[in-house]
């Protein structure tokens, strides 16, 4: 009897994990489908960063300036998303028993990561900015961020369908919005910079920007984090599953529940 009830209890140990780590197949496998929308959001953003750069300091405004690295650390973002989801798609090995799947929480923590970065970079120099004014070329500002507005907007929809169902798309989706967030604010700054001069507004907006970025970030970040360490997922109470188990026929107690 003895002996059964540590076998009962090590098969449940043993199962635990296995299900933990279906669980999180579940949330990081990105589907093959979105291999064409890494490619595409990839593509788009890295010629749109060159484009950014350069009229970002032919017109002034620090805001197109900081939105190219802005989006700079979204390619890099993307490659990592990307290779990790093919990395998913690995067998199993002696080494990693439970294959690569783990790489997508991995990504979407560098994303997280990466993006919180990014922004501190943006606010540093906004700040800055806005004790420093210069000169804004508007015009140039808001075709250019209009442009950027498409191009992150278009990316963001090709993840929308797998954000809820896969943390690292999640990730790239959430630097896709992130992005397109900024270009709006980047557009309407250059419209009243242009129609009233006032300067000061372009790091002011780039500031306001930065701050709703981070706001949605934590999330991100939180989540991937608690995965990382195989914490247990929110919605799910440790105790009601040991009480749970420990009601089953034959099973006396239950002990290392993962």
């Amino acid at each position: 009897m003895d002996t059964h009830r540590h076998d009962h209890d090590h098969h449940d140990h043993s199962h635990d994990p296995a299900g933990h780590a279906n669980g999180r197949a579940g949330h990081s496998h990105a589907p093959a489908s979105f291999g064409r929308a890494f490619a595409i959001g990839i593509g788009l953003n890295s010629a749109f960063v060159v484009i950014e750069a350069v009229y970002g300091y032919a017109s002034g405004s620090m805001a197109l300036v900081a939105d190219a690295s802005h989006n700079l650390s979204d390619v890099l973002g993307l490659v990592a998303a990307w290779t990790a989801a093919i990395l998913a798609k690995r067998a199993p090995t002696p080494r990693f028993t439970y294959g690569l799947k783990g790489s997508s929480i991995l990504a979407a923590l560098f994303n997280a990561v990466f993006l919180l970065v990014a922004v501190g970079a943006i606010a540093w120099q906004a700040a800055w900015r806005l004790f420093n004014p210069e000169p804004v070329a508007g015009v140039t500002v808001m075709v250019v961020a209009a442009l950027g507005l498409a191009v992150n907007g278009g990316t963001a929809w090709l993840f929308a369908s797998g954000r809820k169902g896969d943390l690292n798309i999640r990730g790239a989706y959430l630097h896709m919005v992130a992005d397109a967030a900024v270009s709006a604010g980047v557009v309407v700054a250059g419209l009243v910079i242009l129609l009233t001069g006032w300067i000061w507004l372009d790091p002011l907006i780039s500031l306001a920007i930065s701050a709703l970025i981070v706001w949605g970030t934590w999330g991100l970040l939180r989540d991937s984090t608690a995965m990382s360490l195989s914490a247990v997922p929110r919605g799910i109470d440790p105790a009601a599953v040991r009480g749970y188990l420990e009601q089953c026929p034959g099973v006396t107690q239950v002990h290392d529940l993962h």
